[in-house]
């Protein structure tokens, strides 16, 4: 991870730690790299709570509950899913607020409707607040695309918490 990174990460999880507040994480295509982002700094278990890698779509039902229907009617690459996805990591875990990453990595998987780099984000609070956010990184490659979105699902949590 990028070094600048990791200093956003360490000050994110300092103001959660001051306010009480604890994180967790709902990741498809990202595979848990916020999990590891925000975990590989030292003392970072007073503050994160869990996270939930969902990679199929029945792990999202299972572990998350996301109703099947989402996932029939928009797909698991959707905003209705990402939000669904941050609001069940919410009811499963003792964390104030998380955040939701599902989408395209590449190289294959893409759709003229739902390109190669297309993520969704989603962050939801115990105060009832969700926030949704789309990206469409293109195709710069998997691990560029999971990079990004990293980057982006930092950014959101700072968003909702700072």
């Amino acid at each position: 991870m990028k070094q600048g990174l990791q200093v956003r990460a360490a000050a994110l999880l300092d103001y959660c730690r001051i306010k009480g507040y604890r994180i967790a994480t709902a990741e498809s295509c990202t595979g848990g790299l916020v999990a590891a982002l925000l975990t590989s700094i030292a003392g970072s278990s007073d503050v994160v709570d869990c996270g939930f890698v969902t990679y199929s779509n029945e792990a999202k039902q299972k572990m998350l509950a996301v109703p099947s229907k989402i996932i029939s009617q928009h797909g698991a690459v959707s905003s209705q899913c990402a939000i669904a996805m941050a609001k069940g990591a919410l009811d499963k875990s003792n964390a104030d607020i998380t955040v939701a990453i599902t989408g395209i990595a590449g190289p294959s998987g893409g759709t003229p409707t739902k390109p190669l780099g297309l993520v969704h984000f989603a962050c939801a609070t115990k105060t009832g607040m969700t926030k949704h956010r789309q990206e469409n990184f293109g195709d710069i490659g998997r691990e560029e695309v999971r990079l990004a979105s990293v980057e982006v699902a930092l950014a959101l949590l700072e968003s909702q918490i700072l």
